[in-house]
């Protein structure tokens, strides 16, 4: 008769309080006994029901972790029933391998996956032949390539350091941002501002520095923040707050702050992503008055904001803050090039000092060859005229795509006329299936941003971008879908 094995529970307890899952910590217990020999090769566990009786956990949670060994290969099925202890010590004997789970590894992690839908997108924007109708960067002959060649030779007779940077980033480059930034009527001194990488990595940082597990975030809805999951990785849920066309419902605003106890809200007021929506002035000094009274702080998002292509937008909530309230998000990702992967956080001392801590264990620092061509491209005084290029270029490109929706979509589709930024949101007839049209698209070689990624709500919108497809290539693209549309007889 095999033997059969025993939980020991003098040297070992469930620590129901761990970050570590209760399953992975029974699994790591019984692999511990297997591979030690106290549990021997042949020796049978007891029935599931009773194993998760004398463990105090539900039948799910041991069956994870059974999974876990079986995958392994230090438990199996018995001929004769029930589950035995594989031949562990002569695999081991043998010098043969035990492959972990990398499967079990994958769905353990913290972080969450994005949606199969976002993860098709960032994979086939990477397709040659893909015109790409979504996409939020500037086309490749809308970067300052000579520009910047001309920049890095400046920045390299200036005296290139290959050393790490002081925590809160390079100081030339903090001292430009503070000029910069005080043109915008925003006085931010040097040590006010952190540098990162990209405004991406802003928004990781305040997600794990600034706001605990559990709290709530107020977004405007749809967002961009639904797209990626920087926050609700680190925990958080996130409430979405209306919009309309002039911006957050600032009416609504209080009300929702108050019923989920929010810890903060995040905002694009200027040409927001996904809807080119411009915050009018009078909300947002509705909104400022809001979070003064109830305190509520502010991320605001400023992507956008130099990419107007009609008039300058209202100001921004930054140079209105007087109590330290907003953290300001800034970026070259969409003004300048992504591949320089620089942004920054303009904020109160304690919370830039708070992140640049965070962020040196992060990464011990952004690029120091990327933030010192950054100081000297901001130095030299190129950034003014390539920001009125590229406004010049985008307005070009905005209106020859708002031609051609008016010929070939108007009888499915609305939309209003973005002031600035990269997109146009598009709401299409109802009769149309948005993910039939995504995937017809993707077989013609076009890359659509559909509504839902942004918002779950929004079934019938597509993100539209002017940024970086030709004139030709948006042409080929938005007459192709229109004969698809049509074909299926939805605007009957």
């Amino acid at each position: 008769m095999p033997k059969t094995c025993s939980i020991d529970y003098s040297d070992w307890r469930l620590e129901r309080s761990s970050s570590i899952a209760l399953y992975k910590q029974i699994e790591h217990y019984m692999k511990s006994k297997i591979l030690s020999m106290e549990w021997e090769a042949g020796a049978r566990l007891p029935a599931q029901r009773e194993l998760a009786k004398q463990l105090g956990v539900n039948r799910s949670t041991l069956v994870a972790a059974l999974d876990c060994l079986t995958d392994a290969g230090f438990i199996e099925g018995n001929s004769g029933g029930g589950t035995v202890i594989s031949d562990i010590a002569h695999r081991v004997d043998s010098m043969s391998p035990i492959l972990p789970n990398w499967n079990a590894y994958v769905e353990e992690g913290s972080h969450y996956p994005n949606l199969p839908i976002i993860q098709t997108i960032n994979n086939m924007e990477f397709s040659p032949q893909m015109i790409r109708m979504g996409t939020g960067e500037l086309a490749p002959d809308l970067l300052p390539t000579k520009e910047m060649e001309k920049t890095t030779r400046g920045a390299i007779d200036h005296g290139i350091s290959l050393g790490y940077e002081q925590p809160l980033g390079h100081y030339p480059l903090r001292e430009q941002l503070s000029k910069q930034l005080s043109e915008q009527g925003i006085e931010a001194a040097p040590n006010s501002i952190l540098i990162v990488s990209g405004a991406l990595q802003a928004l990781q940082l305040i997600a794990a520095g600034l706001v605990g597990r559990g709290s709530t975030m107020l977004v405007e809805k749809p967002s961009y923040l639904y797209s990626i999951h920087a926050f609700q990785s680190a925990g958080l849920r996130m409430v979405g707050v209306p919009i309309d066309q002039g911006g957050i419902q600032v009416d609504a605003l209080e009300q929702y702050a108050l019923q989920y106890k929010a810890s903060l809200l995040y905002t694009i007021p200027s040409f927001h992503n996904p809807t080119g929506t411009v915050m009018e002035q009078n909300r947002r000094e509705a909104l400022m008055n809001i979070s003064n009274r109830i305190g509520l702080p502010i991320i605001e998002d400023s992507a956008y904001e130099a990419l107007w292509l009609d008039a300058p937008g209202p100001r921004s909530l930054k140079s209105m803050d007087k109590h330290g309230q907003v953290l300001y998000v800034g970026t070259m990702s969409k003004c300048v090039c992504p591949g320089l992967r620089m942004g920054w956080i303009v904020g109160s001392k304690q919370v830039i000092e708070r992140l640049a801590d965070i962020k040196m264990q992060m990464d011990y620092g952004s690029s120091s060859l990327s933030q010192q061509v950054a100081a000297e491209w901001l130095r030299s005084g190129i950034h003014q005229s390539r920001l009125q290029h590229i406004r010049a270029q985008l307005r070009l490109r905005r209106d020859f795509l708002l031609d051609q929706l008016r010929q070939h979509w108007s009888s499915f589709a609305a939309w209003r006329v973005p002031q600035g930024g990269f997109y146009i949101w598009v709401t299409m007839d109802r009769s149309i299936a948005i993910e039939a049209l995504f995937k017809h698209a993707l077989a013609c070689g076009i890359l659509l941003n559909p509504g839902h990624i942004y918002d779950r709500s929004s079934k019938h919108q597509l993100r539209l971008s002017y940024a970086y497809a030709s004139f030709e290539e948006m042409e080929r693209a938005i007459l192709l879908i229109a004969k698809w549309v049509k074909s299926k007889n939805v605007t009957e």
